[in-house]
């Protein structure tokens, strides 16, 4: 402990002393040793050695499915957080015991790589049209696998071990023909429905989207008030009742308050409707009100003047408009009306049909506008009606279908390019498009919208336009507004039973997600809700690049899974299944439908559909070729134990692959759904890279190392979004360095330690067997947690078992004994034993965070002879009889007291009334007898690192040192007597003092005798 070398007596202690000594640094050096320590375990194999090991111990296997990420772009700080998480769940799970095997895989097909290989050809002055369909599905896989090279070092940078020799591809042609086969699968068991619903279509991407596909932004629309003239009604009007001029004649007015004199005034009169999508009244062939919301004739009696408005508006007195009573004055009020009256009550139902606004544009419009009774109609906004262009909305096609009319009576008027292309649409709408889908104002609105607004106006059924801000469904990845659709698709049905009489889709799934486990648990609500609400299941998409919807449709309009008998179908299917097993999806593009109906089916009038599977359903399936093909679980009955990702997953992949596997298996495809949160910054703020606030994995890696990443993950609520910063990274770092310390405390205190050194439980004092509890206790929560996905709580534990427990009270006090003892010492050797248990311990427990710390401190250590590597062991039993309570209360008891002294001591120090606490012989004043019991056995001195300690039963003078939260316990720092000893610094009595080391404490001086005899 000294640093002298030679004492008054001419002794020299020096070779004496057993202090710490390791070849493990005190700075990791993380970035540059990081890839080295990745390399060798690539070049050792070591996922294939923990396969292998697994299975020779007979371990339980513990399955993670990987949720492919999108092979478009270097990874982000996102999908970097997300597979270390899941490496912390299969590394836990490994240690644990299992067989925890992990198959990262990737997304291959779909729009977020089309896009990108459409702007390569862009590029090139080639647009989409111009490229051949097996030219671009050539690109696209290319693109891929360029982009799947880059995420795969990407992650094995952050530490992820996994299968990376082995990866599941979708785009892989065994992969796309069992997606194909699931297809099919679903398609035979009758769930499989074509309709013509109205579904968001991007005309920028020209293809159908799925919820999942969009994302919601704020953006500015036109907001207009439109008349549609009452045509007719339901009732007639009297004989003899003289037209009325309300206009003029007061008693005429009156008069209309009489129902019997309502359809005078009817019939001169328009229903209001308010639409942010001028666009859309071109298709409109309904108008909904509500029966359950009262609504009146009111007539305009005056309007502002143009000198007010500097306008002239639309409004005219004598107008007479049918709106909801509870919106009429917000609707006057936007038409600039100054006065109105109410006229009487009316019943929509009354009305029999309106005119199309634009009905004296052409013949196009001539056509009668019914009025039709729906729910989804309110009074909180608009006018109390709903203008209904049931192609172009959810609502209005559901109450068009609602009251007996047909999908095919919808008017189709709307290309996939979002323009107006009908023959017999009038000529000034002909070509117009809804948004603009090409060059720098891509996505903003086109020319329908001014337009149709002009010809409203020309036509006189304009009442009032203006601005508004929505909030509307944009694509994901072109991030231009979508419009709605009515195309013919193809949808999985959610309602309907199976053909074998197997529950509906969605009674299937909302009982999966009951036997489903969620973390965290109140998450299984979001997805029940949203599976519960969900619409049919919209899989058709108009692209180039996925998997095909591989149906051949009979001159009936039948699938040939529907319209063939099911040995015949099960033919056809046969040959498709092995067409894109060899060749993959192109077998199906190039091919037509005589390819896979000669010889089964005369192939006459059949067509083959060339939609793409939505990409949702591909990573749905990916189950069935990653974990079911490869015979890692069982084909029908198995399940993942886990699937993890994000929360935005619960509309998307969480939900395809439930649907998906409960369509074809009847079951969920997990056990359990682990959900973790977005990344934020410090301030909680959406991390983006015009605010400046984006952190990348790379960047982490270069300036900490990615173990401080993995730190971070760990030590972070993953169930809520995770903050980030740089701050919050070297508080990580900070952390690091203080386990980093620990290990290498351990691994120096160790040198040179075998087994033979070990004793019993028994035979250790009673601070060994306290660390023994707190090692038992460290155990099961450490298993527990993994168990659980609680990393934060393994860190926490962690951090103030090291930080406290080890280091400021297990090393500080048996630091005397460890450096001064004899080897021989039963006190040394017990606390050689329990730091080697401890180590032991710590390099496991903490192993699937700190991958690479704890393989280098392992290799460094006296268990390196037990594996290749650290990854290669399993958490080392720890004995139950290492609990005791009894012991555990006896020693929080000494610590209440030992708290104390330290204060005392700390101020002494302060003040530079001694220098270190072996120059303190205190004095404890305790008024409890119990507390000085706890004592028992126990040198006072050396559990406060004094050279002295005396424990006085009784109060202390009224100037000791007491701390507020410890009542009766009061400390005077009386200083140490005698001379120091020169080898471990303690103060003793000089008279007790061995002749030949009058320098050193008895004590010191066995252990001396003892040192230089051995040798």
């Amino acid at each position: 402990m000294s640093n002298e070398t030679t004492t008054d007596a001419g002794n020299d202690y020096r070779d004496t002393l057993f202090l710490p000594k390791t070849d493990f640094p005190m700075r990791g050096g993380l970035p540059k040793a990081e890839p080295k320590w990745i390399e060798r375990w690539d070049e050792m194999r070591l996922y294939d050695r923990m396969r292998e090991d697994a299975k020779a111990r007979g371990a339980k296997p513990f399955i993670l499915h990987d949720g492919p990420p999108y092979a478009n772009g270097p990874i982000h700080l996102g999908t970097a957080m997300n597979k270390i998480l899941k490496d912390l769940v299969v590394r836990g799970h490994q240690m644990l015991g299992y067989d925890a095997s992990y198959i990262p895989g990737w997304d291959c097909h779909g729009l977020p790589i089309e896009w990108k290989v459409e702007e390569e050809f862009r590029a090139k002055g080639r647009g989409k049209d111009d490229v051949p369909g097996d030219e671009f599905r050539a690109a696209c896989r290319e693109y891929a696998a360029k982009w799947i090279e880059v995420q795969k070092q990407g992650f094995r940078r952050c530490g992820v071990e996994g299968d990376w020799d082995n990866p599941y591809l979708t785009m892989n042609f065994d992969s796309e023909a069992a997606t194909v086969r699931e297809f099919l699968s679903v398609a035979m068991s009758g769930r499989l429905v074509r309709g013509s619903k109205p579904i968001m279509w991007s005309p920028v991407e020209r293809t159908a989207l799925a919820e999942a596909e969009v994302e919601y932004h704020d953006r500015k629309v036109p907001v207009i008030w439109v008349k549609f003239p009452v045509k007719d009604v339901n009732f007639d009007l009297p004989d003899g009742m003289p037209s009325l001029d309300v206009d003029n004649d007061p008693e005429a007015l009156r008069m209309l308050v009489d129902t019997e004199h309502v359809y005078d005034a009817l019939m001169d009169a328009s229903v209001l409707i308010w639409t942010t999508t001028p666009w859309t009244i071109p298709a409109n062939q309904a108008v909904s009100f509500n029966p359950g919301i009262t609504y009146g004739l009111y007539v305009v009696k005056d309007v502002m003047s143009e000198e007010e408005l500097g306008f002239t508006p639309f409004a005219k007195p004598g107008d007479k408009f049918v709106i909801a009573d509870a919106l009429a004055s917000n609707v006057f009020e936007a038409a600039k009306v100054s006065d109105f009256a109410r006229l009487a009550d009316i019943d929509p139902s009354t009305i029999a049909s309106l005119s199309h606004p634009l009905n004296e544009l052409s013949d196009f419009y001539k056509h009668d506008i019914p009025m039709l009774a729906g729910d989804h109609v309110t009074d909180d906004a608009g006018t109390g009606f709903v203008h209904t262009a049931p192609a172009h909305g959810e609502d209005d096609f559901l109450v068009w279908i609602a009251n007996g009319y047909k999908a095919s009576d919808i008017r189709d008027i709307v290309n996939q390019d979002g323009v107006y292309e009908h023959d017999e649409l009038p000529e000034p709408l002909k070509g117009l498009d809804i948004i603009r889908t090409s060059g720098k104002k891509r996505g903003e609105q086109g020319k329908a919208n001014p337009e149709v607004m002009r010809l409203l106006t020309e036509a006189g059924n304009l009442l009032s336009r203006g601005v508004t801000m929505i909030r509307d469904a944009h694509s994901w990845r072109s991030k231009a507004p979508v419009i709605r659709r009515a195309t013919p698709q193809w949808f999985i049905a959610m309602d309907q039973a199976g053909s074998d009489g197997t529950a509906p889709l969605r009674d299937l799934a909302l009982k999966a997600l009951e036997d489903t486990a969620f973390v965290p648990p109140q998450l299984r609500n979001r997805i029940t809700s949203m599976v519960a609400d969900r619409p049919d299941w919209l899989i058709s998409r108009q692209r180039n690049w996925g998997v095909p919807i591989t149906l051949l449709v009979s001159p009936d309009g039948e699938p040939h899974t529907v319209a063939l008998p099911a040995d015949k179908a099960n033919e056809v299917n046969t040959r498709i299944l092995d067409a894109i097993a060899a060749e993959g999806v192109e077998a199906w593009f190039s091919a037509d439908a005589a390819t896979f109906l000669d010889g089964i089916e005369d192939p006459a009038g059949w067509e083959k559909v060339n939609d793409v599977l939505d990409v949702w359903f591909d990573s749905g399936t990916t189950h069935a070729f990653t974990l079911r093909d490869r015979g890692i679980i069982d084909e029908q009955t198995g399940q993942a134990d886990v699937y993890l990702e994000g929360s935005d997953q619960h509309r998307g992949w969480f939900q395809s692959s439930l649907l998906e596997n409960c369509a074809t298996r009847g079951m969920a495809p997990y056990k359990t759904v682990v959900t973790h949160g977005f990344i934020v910054d410090a301030d909680g703020k959406k991390m983006s890279k015009s605010l400046g606030n984006t952190v990348e994995p790379q960047q982490v890696a270069d300036q900490f190392g990615i173990e401080i990443l993995r730190l971070w993950t760990a030590s972070s609520d993953f169930t809520e979004d995770l903050r980030i910063s740089d701050d919050i990274l070297k508080t990580n770092a900070e952390s690091y360095r203080r386990l980093r310390n620990t290990l290498r405390y351990l691994l120096g205190a160790l040198e040179g330690y075998s087994e033979s050194e070990a004793v019993t439980r028994e035979e250790m004092p009673g601070l060994e067997k306290w660390v023994l509890h707190r090692l038992a206790e460290s155990d099961a929560l450490v298993r527990k947690s993994y168990a659980t996905f609680d990393y934060k709580r393994i860190m926490s534990a962690m951090l103030n078992f090291c930080g406290v427990d080890l280091s400021a009270i297990y090393f500080d006090i048996r630091k005397d004994s460890l450096y001064c003892d004899a080897p021989t010492d039963v006190r040394r050797r017990a606390t050689r034993t329990v730091m080697s248990l401890v180590l032991e311990r710590l390099l496991t427990w903490l192993a699937p965070i700190m991958p690479f710390t704890t393989e280098e401190a392992f290799l460094m250590s006296h268990f390196a002879d037990r594996a290749d590597s650290v990854h290669l062991l399993t958490f080392p039993e720890t004995s139950a009889s290492w609990l005791d309570a009894e012991l555990a209360s006896r020693w929080e008891k000494i610590f209440k007291v030992r708290r104390v002294v330290t204060g005392a001591l700390e101020i002494e120090r302060r003040e530079k009334r001694i220098g270190a606490s072996l120059e303190a012989a205190p004095e404890v004043y305790i008024e409890d007898a119990g507390l000085i019991a706890a004592f028992e056995g126990e040198s006072a001195a050396d559990l406060f690192i004094t050279s002295g300690a005396t424990l006085i039963h009784g109060t202390g003078p009224a100037d000791a040192y007491r701390l507020e939260d410890t009542t009766g316990v009061s400390v005077v720092p009386v200083k140490a007597s005698g001379i120091k000893c020169a080898r471990s610094w303690k103060y003793f009595d000089p008279a007790t003092a061995d002749p030949a080391y009058p320098d050193i404490t008895p004590r010191d001086a066995a252990a001396v005798k003892a040192i230089r005899s051995a040798a």
